[in-house]
């Protein structure tokens, strides 16, 4: 039987299968939901979902992220999957010196999620780095029935170890356009190509994201990042303040997320200062840029990394959520999950105008949209009376009803089994 979570919904919950699109609420989702429910239609209940699942030997996903970084969408989804069937997570190598090339696997979710990563020596030229990859690469796969494997893709880098196999079905989850990312490869956007190519159904982690792929393959579907609303949901009860964060006085605007190249530094800097008496608590890693370049002032806290189970405690005590994103060639395509988990907890949340945060969120009077300091400093006021507002709150609560991430992975299984049935058919026809 599929092992669902209950999910939140302020008054209730429910953990039923449903045929029905994970965003309900907005006309601008239509395009990607119509799309999904166009291929969902053919598909008919729990049972024959189960059955597919049971076909699948080994869901095997390559990826750009590591399973211990941030807990975020590969996660929340492969940990559904893995429920189901054996889940191996290949992470990006570790590289030392004088390391003898093997895979090194590491349990992970009570066993059920399999972390592999290659240790290869310093030193290695990227054709060899990808020549020891593809050795240790077949031989783990000549343990595996192919024909009974999905290969799960984060990133088309993984292309260069892994195109020499077939497996039953290949999945593109375009997660992030990280061609425009910083540091990206130059040859990303030739693999991204050749992976389009080679997938058979590709999901987008935001509405803009299937905007940009959905002419590029016949199977694109949009399936923007969920939330788990009783995780969140424990943001309204009262929490026990962390101990780093118990002595900054309210009003507390906070945000959390990796600091890097998308974070809008100089806003932070000049909210800051105009506002003295707020104070602005940021958690998560700072990666790609250098940490002396944040604006140091003694109402800004940089409080370091903090684990999922974390941020509800966190969050329980800011008076407002914020989405500090700027505008550059990296946010374009970006679609924040921690919107929805903002709202989840209760929170007030303030945002620059990323086009999947102003769509549907900004349009539908759920989040508040500025840009520039001087308005984001205006929204933050009128944020922070809005967790007052009961009209606000229920409107939020009727959106997110819509969300969770079950319906997100259910619908990408639905559609997995589909195409691999058509795929089949194919096959089958061709050989008589």
């Amino acid at each position: 039987m599929l092992d669902l979570d209950l999910d939140f919904v302020p008054g209730g919950g429910s953990s039923s299968l449903t045929p029905e699109p994970e965003v309900s609420s907005s006309n601008t989702y239509a395009a990607s939901v119509n799309n999904t429910a166009k291929a969902s239609s053919k598909l008919t209940n729990d049972s024959s979902l189960e059955a597919y699942l049971s076909s699948v030997s080994a869901i095997i996903c390559l990826s750009h992220l590591r399973w211990d970084f941030v807990y975020q969408r590969p996660q929340h989804l492969l940990s559904r999957f893995a429920k189901h069937t054996r889940l191996f997570f290949f992470e990006e190598p570790y590289f030392y010196e004088n390391a003898q090339p093997r895979l090194e696997m590491e349990e992970r979710e009570n066993g059920q999620v399999t972390k592999v990563i290659a240790h290869l020596p310093n030193g290695l030229t990227p054709a060899e780095s990808d020549a020891k990859q593809i050795e240790l690469l077949n031989a783990f796969m000549a343990d595996h029935d192919l024909e009974k494997t999905v290969f799960w893709y984060y990133t088309p880098m993984a292309l260069e170890i892994s195109r020499q196999f077939t497996p039953a079905l290949t999945v593109f989850d375009v997660m992030d356009e990280l061609s425009a990312f910083k540091f990206a490869p130059p040859r990303l956007l030739e693999l991204e190509a050749e992976l389009l190519a080679k997938a058979d159904v590709v999901f987008t982690g935001g509405q803009s994201l299937y905007e940009a792929k959905r002419d590029r393959h016949q199977q694109v579907y949009a399936f923007p990042s969920s939330i788990d609303k009783v995780h969140f949901g424990q943001a309204r009860q009262n929490q026990e303040d962390p101990a780093d964060q118990a002595g900054i006085p309210h009003p507390r605007m906070g945000f959390y997320g990796v600091v890097d190249e998308r974070f809008d530094i100089e806003l932070l800097r000049e909210v800051a200062t105009a506002r003295p008496e707020w104070q602005f608590v940021i958690i998560g890693p700072v990666v790609k840029i250098d940490p002396a370049v944040l604006p140091a002032s003694s109402n800004i806290h940089y409080l370091g990394g903090k684990s999922y189970q974390e941020l509800p405690s966190y969050l329980a005590g800011w008076d407002v959520a914020l989405l500090l994103f700027a505008h550059n060639e990296s946010t374009k395509y970006i679609s924040p999950t921690k919107t929805p988990e903002y709202l989840a907890a209760g929170k007030p949340v303030v945002s620059t105008s990323i086009r999947d945060v102003v769509r549907p969120y900004g349009d539908l009077n759920l989040v508040q949209i500025a840009d520039g300091a001087q308005a984001f400093e205006t929204a933050i006021v009128k944020a922070l009376t809005q967790k007052e507002d009961k009209e606000w709150s229920r409107r939020v609560d009727d959106f997110l009803a819509g969300f969770s991430w079950d319906k997100t992975w259910q619908g990408m299984v639905r559609l997995m089994q589909g195409v691999s049935t058509e795929k089949k058919a194919k096959k089958n026809s061709a050989t008589t």
